[in-house]
């Protein structure tokens, strides 16, 4: 069986699920399989409806042969949200697979409709709250269970609505800007499953690991860290997050060549006494498209310290007078 988060696009998970060829879709009443795989059009299924995510992960873990299609943000790049769920959920589960699917929004009205509510569910709101600011738009949100008629409703008569394409009333058009939303990036998204222990691989897999340090003494995160390098693991993600109790903990995203490279770092980690989870392992090297890339401004560089020609110990210069105003004893401790 498969299953989805309540508030998930049931459209973009059934994609995804056919995408990454993810078996067990509970198959509609009256569904003939035949004629759509003749048709080859998209998969006509429905999932179970889970509840939230930390439900979804409850009920993953505690009924065989269930698993979930859950929004992944990036294999590289791990949606927060879902690493912390994971983390705090029940050790078995772990994300075993991605499939990235093309997006399927649209923007909608009936003919001539301008100016009224543009109303938007929370995961469609995820995914094109940017192109929607662009275009000028003020989006009504609504729980994503609320029907298709009941949206049109809130719009009213001069309203849009943003739906999958699928879904989008036979009597509504395309409004300009409309395509801006199906031209946008692939929405990743990511296979739940409860496993007695993580999958193994011998082709390369994005791995997501969740690690905390032993105790908060200095230099207990370098020495952490020290073993990802010295077995030549490239982090391309780290997160700190606080806990309840003791130190931060730290969420990774890397890529690993084979399953005996992670079985070494795990080892280390164990030989230190760095506790550690593995959240997910992805087959694959190179997930594309990658993650949005950032051109970053930074400070610039310090200007070189003033000088003077006035001997230090005339008594001139800040240090030396802040260090006379206490007797000396300020810049004799910061030599110590």
């Amino acid at each position: 069986m498969l299953g989805r988060i309540e508030r998930e696009s049931p459209v973009h998970a059934a994609l995804a699920a056919r995408a990454g060829g993810w078996s067990g879709l509970v198959i509609p009443d009256g569904f003939d399989a035949a004629a759509d795989a003749a048709a080859d059009g998209p998969e006509q299924v429905e999932m179970l409806d889970l509840g939230g995510l930390d439900a979804t992960l409850d009920t993953v873990a505690s009924i065989s042969d269930l698993s979930a299609v859950v929004y992944l943000g990036h294999p590289e790049q791990p949606d927060p949200g879902l690493e912390e769920a994971l983390l705090a959920g029940n050790q078995a589960l772990i994300c075993t697979a991605a499939a990235a699917v093309a997006p399927q929004w649209v923007w909608a009205g009936r003919p001539g409709a301008a100016g009224g509510a543009v109303v938007i569910d929370e995961v469609g709101l995820r995914d094109c709250a940017d192109v929607l600011r662009t275009l000028g738009v003020s989006p009504r949100v609504v729980p994503a269970r609320t029907p298709v008629d009941e949206r049109i409703a809130i719009a009213g008569s001069s309203g849009s609505l943003v739906v999958e394409a699928s879904r989008m009333p036979a009597t509504f058009t395309h409004l300009p800007g409309s395509d801006r939303l199906s031209a946008l990036a692939p929405i990743w998204y990511g296979l739940i499953q409860a496993c007695d222990a993580w999958p193994k691989f011998t082709t390369p897999a994005q791995v997501w690991l969740a690690f905390g340090p032993s105790d908060d003494r200095q230099g207990s995160l370098r020495e952490s860290l020290g073993v990802f390098a010295d077995l030549g693991i490239d982090l391309q993600h780290v997160r700190s997050h606080p806990q309840e109790a003791g130190p931060h903990h730290f969420f990774t995203s890397f890529a690993c060549p084979h399953v005996d490279a992670a079985e070494d770092l795990v080892a280390q980690l164990d030989a230190r006494g760095v506790a550690h989870r593995t959240l997910a392992v992805l087959l694959g090297s190179d997930f594309q498209p990658r993650p949005a890339a950032l051109a970053p401004q930074w400070a610039p560089p310090l200007a070189p310290a003033l000088t003077t020609d006035t001997p230090a110990s005339a008594g001139s210069t800040f240090g030396s007078a802040f260090g006379s105003a206490f007797g000396g004893r300020a810049s004799d401790e910061a030599r110590q």
